[in-house]
This record gives C-alpha cells, structure tokens and sequence, in this order.
C-alpha cells in the first residue's frame, strides 16, 4: 500500500492526514490523487467504503490552497445526493483543510437559508451542496458559478435515482467549461455514461473493484418466512437481533413509511432504535446519526437513499427488513458493515413475495447466504388479523362505525346544504322527528312555519373521535348534523 507521503501532496495536507490518524492510502486515493492534482478529469468508479471522499477532498484542498473566493463566486462546487452525505463530505473538509484558510459553506435544506446566503455574500472557496437547494439558491440570485474552477459529483448513480439528472445537467452548463471535474459512482448505467461522455474531458477512468461485489469480511444470511405477514416479519426482525451479538446495527426497508413502522415497532418491544428518512426534520436527521456514531443509539432504521455513502466505520450487523427492488441496492447495504477489515454480520428477511428480487440479489452476489431458521416461532398464529375479523374492542368499535358511516349514505345524494339525518337508534322506539332545513336567511321561521321559541333550541352536534372541537372542526372530520325535538 501506498503512503500519503508519495502522493504529491503539500505538508500542510500531509499534517492534516496525518492528525486523523491515517498514514497508508487506500486503492482509489492512490491512483486518483496525483491525477486530480495534476487538473485532469477523474471518472472513479468505486463502491462506498472505498475512500473516496478523501480522494477528491485532499486534491481539493491542496488545489485551492493559493488563491481568494470572490463574494457570491464559489471556487469549487461538490454535489451529494443526500443531505447526509453532503453533510459527511463538510466534515471531512473540515478535518483536511484545518491548516488553511479555505472556507466553505454547506448548502442542503432542512436548515436555515439566511445563514447561507450570508455566509455566500462574504465569498466562500467551496460549496458543497445538495442539488435542489443549490438550484434554488441560484435562482433567487445568491451566487453565480462562473467562477468554479472544480467541480465534484460524489455518488452520481444515487443521484440518478433520484431524478436529480436534469438538474446535475443544468449546474454542468451554469459552471466554465474549463473547469476540472471529478466525478464519482458506484456503478455506471448507460445514463450516467452519456452524462460523463457530455461534460468530462478526457477523463481518466479509475476502477478499484468490479462493481457490485460484497466483502469477504461480511457473513451473509437469509431467513424465510412462510408468510408475507408484516406483523410477522417484524417478529422475525426481533428474534435476529436478540440473537446476534449486536454492538449496533442498520436495519433497511424499502419504502419511508415502513421505516417509521418498523421504528416504532422496536421502541415499543424496548429496542433502542430511531428512523431516518428524507421526510423527517433535518436538525432531527442529524441528532440521530451523531447518536449511532456515537454509540448512544444502538439501531438505525433507515432508507436506502438516507443510509447511502454514510461513513459509520463500525457497524456490527445489517438486517435487511425488506428484500431491496435493486439487487445493487443489496451490495450498497450490506457494505455498511465489515469494513476496513473488521468483520461484519448481514441478514435478511425473505417472504414468498420476495422470490424475483431474492433471485436478482444471488444472481448478482454470486454467493448462497447461510440459511437461518427461525425454530420455535408460530408465525401462522401472529399474522395481522383482517379488518373485518374478531371481535375485539377495536374490532366492535370499527365494526359500529361502519354501521353509522353506511347509515348515513342513505342521505349522501343531497346537496351538503340540505343533509338531514336522523337518529336511528332512537327511530325504532320514539315517533319520526320532524327534521328542519337549515336556514339561508335571517327568518326566525322554521320549515313547518312555526316560530323557533315554540321548539327547543338546536344544539348542533358533531361526533368527533377523541374529543370536542366546538364549532372550528376540520372538514374532514365534520359530520352530518343532527337536529333533536
């Protein structure tokens, strides 16, 4: 392996390294910083875990070292997909470029605008940015980047995901031709091709590993379930972490919305455990990845998009809750552990629903995972019961609802002006009531002509579930109204 020392960078740099404790580089860094330093175009091509981010950030640092950020006029721009991942990019910024006096600027949302813009007013060396909110900025004519003279893109595959393409496009046409680029990705779909062949010039093509390979550090395992049960597989998603030896642990699901469930599933069975998603708060988003690297949190339960690129060096288990759509998906999950040569555990739940995209992920990994039974566990009798079965207080009290909700249907075809409805319970023991039009104008009359003194006052009343709201209720939760003699 090949020490930093050789790789042509400045001794303010060198020191900056060295305080972080890393002497060797790892294969990427050593083949793509003597070409970024030398202001040629790089096309690295690696897996996350791989170092990269210092391999574009030390180049960076020792590049910009000479010269002064004009106000509004960014030297250099790195694009990340996620406001994680930017936010990771800044720190390790911040620990490389220590012995300089470079500054830069974070531009993701979730966070204040203002102390952005302020901080762009005063001239900023680097921007390192998500693309929508560095769009955004532009166009409310923050800054202009016509002065960059670097321009990063870190996990450009993720950013096709994500739809951000036509925006990487346009920030590619808004910065000098003459910049020097440096463009990273995990894999390289024919989009993200035709993307490099448009912008790089003559890059060099730097490939560390096949894409899509997993760790040999890494034990794999899979555990089937006769049922696709969600109550079922949350189940089995306890019983592998009670079984393992967890220090922490990332657990994967597919969709945003089964983070939360999933989240909350654990914290109500007395696992430490938090969600982490794109639709959460960004100060929150924040506290809850200092707190997993920090070890004060033990499970993260995540998104693929969120989990992407983070560097946590330590994490002792992956469970995979859902089988990813995208077999690499698969890959880029399980590399959050066994890295840097220490040993790591990976699971993953597999349901009869499950059989394509569990066939995409072996085609792929070319292994057979360690299958994991799961003995002892009746998962038949835990399924999720039927909305309309069992009679439960839950049940009964849906069931009385959809009574109420399928009685008033009966008035739904007149106009919401005119709707009349009576009480049923108390129809079949007492006389019809007589039922009054609301009225339109200021007649003290009712529709029957009588005075209203000769009636008892109308009290209004709106059944709301869980609690009065007087005369300000939402629209969707307002009810029929119902007139009593």
């Amino acid at each position: 392996m090949t020490e930093f020392s050789k790789l042509g960078l400045s001794p303010t740099t060198l020191q900056a390294v060295a305080d972080t404790g890393y002497t060797t580089a790892t294969p990427i860094q050593e083949q793509a910083i003597p070409v970024a330093l030398a202001g040629r175009d790089v096309l690295g091509i690696a897996q996350t875990g791989t170092g990269k981010t210092a391999a574009f950030t030390l180049p960076m640092v020792d590049r910009l070292a000479s010269g002064r950020a004009r106000a509004r006029m960014p030297r250099a721009l790195v694009l990340a997909p996620t406001r994680e991942l930017a936010d990771q990019v800044a720190e390790s910024f911040a620990k490389y470029a220590k012995g300089t006096k470079l500054n830069w600027v974070l531009l993701i949302g979730g966070v204040s605008m203002g102390d952005q813009i302020a901080a762009l007013n005063k001239g900023v060396d680097v921007l390192i940015a998500t693309p929508g909110r560095l769009l955004d900025l532009f166009d409310r004519g923050k800054m202009l980047l016509t002065g960059v003279e670097l321009m990063v893109v870190d996990e450009a595959d993720r950013m096709l995901d994500m739809g951000f393409i036509p925006d990487i496009e346009r920030i590619f046409k808004l910065t000098p031709p003459r910049r020097q680029t440096l463009f990273f990705s995990a894999t390289m779909p024919p989009e993200i091709t035709r993307l490099t062949q448009q912008f790089l010039k003559d890059p060099t093509r730097i490939e560390v590993s096949r894409p899509a390979t997993t760790a040999d550090t890494i034990t794999q395992h899979v555990t089937r379930l006769p049922t696709s049960d969600p109550k079922a597989k949350r189940t089995a998603l306890r019983a592998l972490v009670e079984r393992g030896d967890v220090q922490n642990g990332i657990v994967f699901c597919n969709r945003k919305s089964e983070v939360d469930i999933v989240a909350k599933s654990l914290q109500v069975h007395g696992f430490d455990a938090a969600p982490i998603h794109g639709d959460l708060d960004q100060s929150l988003r924040m506290k809850t990845l200092a707190d997993f690297r920090s070890g004060a949190l033990k499970l993260l339960v995540a998104s693929d998009v969120a989990a992407r690129g983070l560097d946590i060096p330590a994490v002792s288990h992956v469970f995979n809750y859902d089988v990813p759509h995208h077999a690499d998906d698969y890959v880029h999950r399980i590399g959050r552990t066994g890295r840097a040569g220490r040993l790591g555990e990976a699971f993953m739940i597999v349901t009869p629903a499950d059989d394509k995209s569990l066939d995409k992920v072996l085609k792929l990994i070319k292994k057979d995972p360690v299958e994991l039974p799961l003995d002892g566990i009746d998962f038949a009798s835990i399924q999720d019961r039927p909305r309309d079965e069992g009679r439960s207080s839950r049940g009964r009290g849906r069931s009385e609802r959809g009574e109420r909700s399928r009685a008033r249907k009966t008035t739904e075809a007149a106009p919401l002006e005119s709707v009349e409805v009576q009480d049923v319970a108390a129809s079949a023991a007492a006389p019809e009531p007589k039922v009054e039009t609301p009225r339109r104008s200021r007649s003290r009359k009712t529709a029957e002509g009588r005075p209203a003194a000769a009636r008892p006052a109308a009290k209004p009343s709106v059944e709301v579930r869980g609690g009065a709201f007087g005369d300000d209720v939402p629209a969707f939760l307002r009810r029929p109204v119902i007139f009593a003699d």
